[in-house]
């Protein structure tokens, strides 16, 4: 199946509209309302394209496109539908706020018992969780962004009056989820001969070293940036005592929520009430891909073009941007660990080195990671094609490119998915855990990134075609059926043998990371294709003997009744101009601009050479 991003865009907003305005107005559901996560993944849906594609923007009625207009009809015409989305970002904020004003960052039913037989209390489903911090970064700058660009024509008073108070409301939430998500950072110290420590000795220790040799290298590989937490880290944290101790290992990253014990970030902003944390001090690598996916977008070219961060969550974006940077250098180096051989990252699937258990959702979450910091630091591209066979191989583990059987036990890997246990919970009631059934579409997200990124053309050609196997697999697994008709997820349709999930037929979170995706693969296809060295020379070749042949040609007389010519021999200047100008970018068409050339002027040579000896 081919990735057609608009064509898929278009087709999943048709199916969010349908689902979510079945009567003409908004309806959240019997769902809605209980998950700021749910709720944000299900804004995003549209509201992530609407500010990242310029072919797909809301904000400027004039400038919506005719089909976008076609697939959201049920919203209204081109003024209505802006107008309604403000109405609809205006009451998520006001459903997500306390009475006190506070934003609410609640996980609600994303939350699961461990023991299904017991309830969760009224406190834990108003928790937050990592994953609502990160996604209300996105919604937020996204809604500052659409708000920015829609309020520069002049609009009624009251729509005016409504935007200028959601923007308010949003800042003030964007300020508070940045808060938090420094709150929720977690530099864990443990010894090395520790159940943690002897975790992460077998981890990187691919090469069966002496243990004295690999934990040497190991800290001095680390040093830098324990010196980096240990001096700069004074949001949020503060481990300059644990980090002193250099015969201490660590780690670092997001733990599930607010951490037990995390001090209150000092700031000049409104941003409500600093809630005392719960969660463990642990990194979970889950939570830490999630927040670092919503970071990212704080010092995104769209942030700083618009303006969108007053000075004081410039500040925390600072401080986060820090953790942002050390955490994937940090999970980098131990995938990568090593002295030329293998990659711990390889040894799939990553092993437990925290609360999670082995898994190959775990070995994704290093290499999206992992692909992110080889980026961000322009590394050779060797590192980055090595990754290449690591997404092959998840989509075979996962049974998505190869044919799963009865009682496969990687059916477990899609439904009910991986389930993390949210170390702190149970002080406030039954211990919960986190499950992530989204594996198929993280995996198509990250192969389109790693393509984006990929300038090897064997390896790009192979993402390209794992990434269309994926899109084929998860276009599949679409509900067939009822209110969610083309949303995700029905799993049973490509995996029988699967548990019935049909109580809760639309995943907000799997339809969420297919949009994402379509936005990914845009800007895959916005970007010029990867330019190869021997094609160039080529084309540079065909281009010369063309060139010359060209020149030698304007060399013949012309004759009293040669208009064909004259015609022939300008279309050759037209396609030899553009192909210089292109050769360097597309090598490809510049041959086939230089081919088509040659043959014209073969052409008129072989009708002068005819007329030769005729004559």
């Amino acid at each position: 199946m081919r990735i057609e991003p608009r064509q898929q865009l278009l087709e999943i907003w048709q199916a969010l509209a349908r689902s979510s305005f079945p009567k003409g107005t908004w309806e959240w559901g019997q769902w809605g309302t209980k998950s700021s996560v749910a709720d944000a993944e299900r804004l995003l849906c549209l509201l992530y394209p609407a500010t990242e594609i310029p072919a797909f923007r809301l904000d400027t009625p004039d400038e919506t496109a005719d089909d976008v207009l076609d697939v959201l009809k049920s919203l209204g015409g081109r003024l209505d539908i802006p107008q309604r989305l403000l109405s609809i970002l205006a009451e998520f904020t006001r459903v997500h706020t306390a009475e006190d004003g506070t934003p609410k960052f609640s996980g609600g039913y994303y939350f699961n018992p461990v023991d299904s037989d017991t309830k969760l209390t009224d406190e834990q489903r108003e928790l937050g969780v990592v994953d609502s911090y990160s996604m209300a970064v996105t919604l937020s700058l996204a809604t500052l962004g659409f708000l920015k660009v829609f309020l520069r024509s002049p609009r009624r008073q009251e729509i005016m009056d409504l935007a200028k108070e959601l923007e308010t409301k949003t800042q003030k939430r964007l300020t508070a989820a940045m808060i938090s998500l420094l709150r929720s950072f977690s530099v864990n110290t443990f010894d090395i001969e520790s159940p943690r420590g002897q975790n992460l000795l077998a981890l990187v220790n691919q090469d069966h070293a002496p243990t004295r040799v690999v934990v040497q290298n190991l800290q001095r590989r680390l040093k830098p940036l324990r010196s980096s937490i240990g001096d700069s880290f004074v949001l949020g944290v503060d481990v300059r005592k644990e980090l002193a101790n250099e015969n201490l290992m660590f780690e670092c990253g997001w733990s599930w929520g607010l951490v037990d014990g995390a001090p209150e970030v000092p700031t000049r902003a409104t941003a409500g009430k600093q809630y005392e944390g719960v969660a463990a001090d642990v990194p979970y690598l889950y939570f830490t891909v999630v927040a670092l996916d919503g970071i990212a977008d704080l010092f995104s070219e769209r942030t700083l073009t618009l303006g969108l961060l007053d000075e004081e969550q410039q500040r925390l974006s600072e401080a986060l941007r820090m953790r942002w940077e050390i955490t994937q250098q940090y999970w980098s180096t131990i995938a990568r660990f090593g002295e030329g051989g293998s990659w711990p990252l390889e040894d799939i699937p990553w092993p437990a080195t925290g609360p999670q258990t082995e898994s190959e959702y775990y070995s994704l979450s290093v290499a999206a990671i992992l692909v992110q910091d080889l980026v961000r630091r322009r590394a050779t591209d060797d590192d980055l094609t090595r990754t290449v066979a690591v997404m092959e191989e998840l989509a075979v583990r996962g049974r998505i490119t190869r044919r799963m059987t009865p009682g496969d036990p990687a059916v477990a890997l899609h439904n009910p998915g991986v389930r993390l246990p949210l170390l702190g919970t149970e002080k406030l009631g039954p211990p919960l855990e986190w499950r992530m059934s989204d594996f198929s579409a993280q995996l198509f997200k990250r192969t389109v990134q790693l393509a984006t990124f990929s300038k090897n053309i064997d390896a790009y050609d192979r993402l390209i075609r794992l990434a269309e196997s994926l899109l084929e697999h998860l276009w599949r697994r679409r509900v067939s059926g009822g209110r969610g008709t083309r949303l995700w997820d029905n799993i049973r349709a490509v995996y029988p043998h699967s548990p019935d999930t049909s109580a809760q037929p639309v995943s907000w979170s799997m339809t969420e990371r297919m949009a994402e995706s379509m936005v990914a693969a845009t800007h895959l296809y916005e970007q010029p294709p990867i330019r190869s060295r021997e094609l160039s020379n080529f084309a540079t070749a065909l281009l010369i003997e063309a060139g010359h042949l060209f020149g030698a040609e304007l060399m013949h007389a012309k004759g009293e009744e040669d208009s064909r010519r004259e015609l022939a021999l300008k279309a050759v200047d037209i396609s030899l101009r553009r192909a210089r100008r292109v050769v360097a970018e597309q090598p490809g068409t510049a041959c086939a601009l230089a081919m088509e050339a040659l043959g014209a002027l073969d052409s008129l040579t072989r009708a002068r050479d005819a007329g030769a000896k005729g004559g």
